[in-house]
């Protein structure tokens, strides 16, 4: 199964952090409100620590050519927030190639699109291990960037406060997702615009695989007028384009959640990104979601 290896290294980077074998999630759970305050005094170059947790990155001139081939570890997280939107981030390069490989091997391995007609796949409850996986480790990545590399309250350079990718209430909830849905989309397939059912809780990740695509986004406005509100250092506009490139990670949550629509058109002509239209060949894409409590 694909990151066993890496999770293993990964949380060994954890235990010479915080003192413990546990992961990052399971030491939050149990000392929520301490843990960081007390332990983040312990490495003085947050990067040191995202080192030891990561491993070196993949292009290290240290390294040589066959240790270059053979190294699996995702690089470290980079998160981008998207600043027309509340609550949208993007991490590029979420997976390195050789897990996106393993992932999409055991997405098609479980056998749900075997006949060419089947292009999507539904999943509630008990999600495969690869699902559950991924979810830890989007989790991780996560926290590393709200809680480590820069505490969420942090001031930041305007006098702000650092925005969090997920509130602390969606990013330690049990469990993070329960619902998967896997999609494979072929030249020219996309997806409408829409807004996710409320059946499902705030907070959904998508992890893109294989082709790259322009996701769009257009705000939902009262009245059915998709204008997006004028923002300061951003002109009015309709849509919020936002490329995918293989292996990278969106997190929905608040605004980008409830009151904006994403889509996804391949018809040519649709699919630019800088003046240039971008190759379409297959596309794999996991949406992770958390279905609502009933009562």
């Amino acid at each position: 199964m694909f990151g066993i290896a890496r999770e293993k290294t990964r949380f060994e980077g954890f235990s010479m952090y915080f003192g413990s074998k546990e992961s990052p999630h399971e030491l939050l759970k149990a000392k929520p409100k301490s843990v960081c305050k007390q332990s983040l005094v312990k490495m003085e170059n947050h990067e040191e620590l995202l080192r030891e947790v990561f491993g070196e990155s993949s292009d290290s001139e240290d390294l040589d050519p066959q240790t270059k081939h053979h190294q699996t570890r995702d690089p470290i997280p980079s998160w981008e927030q998207i600043k027309e939107i509340n609550g949208l981030w993007l991490c590029r390069g979420f997976l390195s190639p050789q897990h996106q490989s393993s992932l999409v091997s055991a997405v098609l391995n479980e056998g749900w699109f075997k006949e060419d007609s089947h292009n999507q796949a539904m999943r509630f409850g008990d999600l495969p291990a690869w699902a559950i996986e991924l979810s830890s480790s989007i989790r991780d990545a996560v926290f590393l960037e709200d809680h480590v590399s820069e505490p969420i309250n942090s001031v930041t350079s305007n006098g702000g406060t650092k925005p969090c990718i997920l509130p602390s209430n969606l990013l330690w909830r049990e469990p993070l997702f329960d619902q998967l849905i896997v999609n494979v989309y072929h030249p020219g397939e996309g997806i409408c615009a829409h807004v996710d059912l409320m059946r499902f809780e705030d907070g959904i990740g998508i992890l893109s695989l294989e082709s790259s695509c322009v996701m769009h986004f257009t705000r939902v406005e009262e009245g059915g007028s998709d204008i997006v509100e004028h923002h300061e250092n951003h002109p009015l506009t309709t849509k919020v384009p936002v490329l995918l490139t293989a292996g990278s990670l969106v997190i929905m949550s608040r605004e980008a959640r409830y009151l904006w629509k994403h889509e996804i058109n391949r018809k040519p002509g649709f699919q630019m990104w800088e003046g240039q239209e971008l190759m379409q060949e297959r596309r794999i894409s996991i949406t992770l979601r958390k279905l609502c409590q009933v009562d």
